[in-house]
């Protein structure tokens, strides 16, 4: 027990002494590996939020976030909270972080840099903490959310009450499983409300026999059924949850000729 108080005592009077500005040994920013070196894990289920992106009497969208408690987390894994720092800049009127890692083979920090959007709420703090995380991004610290395929949940899985012509849910969502590829992109997802229900899943892909060009539909395509969707006013969410698509970049020849021809059937939507 001696020998741990006199090795923390010793630790300490080291830190005392350093200077500051001075930055630290090598070995005790990154265990003496350098920062390109550093592997950035995924991240789990549990640490992903859902956010309601749009609402209305059909359904919702769901964004995925995290905050910045599991960067801090991440980064104190990867670098140990020795190797990493931030610091806050306003240039232009706007709050932007750098976050920076000690990389121990060129001996000097690696700044990475970007600009926060302003919250509703505690505007400071928003800003600070929007910063904090995209700068995050940049180190790929959560970058596999920007693969998310596009989350909606039907207004059967859904209580949605409307209010001053706003509608709006008590409802919360969590992510239950998520898994990855090999590129780093999400390729099966589950979420669930407050009650463990089941409200979206999204599948492994399967692999097809097809070529990707033989097996997808064409710009002009994609063009024409828009138009389709635009004239008979039929949301698109309605379309991909139809196929059990989550995208129109998924959707294949078959589908595409099953949807042009319903929608042709469809009456043009009345004017406003």
């Amino acid at each position: 027990m001696s020998d741990i108080k006199e090795e923390l005592a010793k630790k300490a009077s080291n830190i005392r002494k350093q200077e500051p500005g001075t930055e630290p040994e090598p070995e005790e920013a990154v265990d003496g590996t350098g920062c390109e070196k550093a592997f950035v894990r995924l991240l789990r289920a549990d640490e992903i939020e859902c956010r309601v992106s749009t609402i209305n009497e059909r359904g919702l969208s769901l964004l995925l976030f995290k905050d910045a408690r599991v960067d801090q987390k991440i980064l104190d894994e990867t670098f140990t909270p020795f190797g990493w720092k931030r610091t806050h800049q306003i240039i232009d009127g706007n709050l932007y972080c750098t976050v920076e890692i000690w990389d121990s083979e060129k001996c000097q920090w690696i700044a990475k840099q970007d600009v926060g959007t302003t919250s509703y709420s505690e505007k400071e703090k928003g800003q600070a903490s929007d910063s904090f995380k995209r700068a995050c991004f940049n180190w790929g610290v959560g970058r596999e959310l920007y693969t998310a395929p596009f989350i909606w949940v039907a207004a059967g899985n859904v209580s949605i009450q409307k209010k001053d012509n706003k509608f709006t849910t008590s409802d919360r969502f969590s992510v239950q499983f998520i898994s990855y590829n090999e590129q780093r992109e999400i390729n099966a997802l589950v979420i669930v409300n407050g009650k463990g229900f089941k409200v979206f899943e999204m599948k492994p892909k399967q692999e097809s026999s097809q070529k990707p060009e033989e097996n997808r539909i064409t710009d002009m395509q994609k063009t024409l059924l828009e138009q389709e969707l635009k004239r008979t006013g039929v949301p698109v969410e309605n379309v991909l949850a139809r196929y059990k698509i989550h995208k129109l970049e998924q959707m294949t020849p078959e589908i595409y000729t099953k949807a042009l021809s319903g929608l042709k059937k469809s009456k043009t939507k009345e004017a406003a």
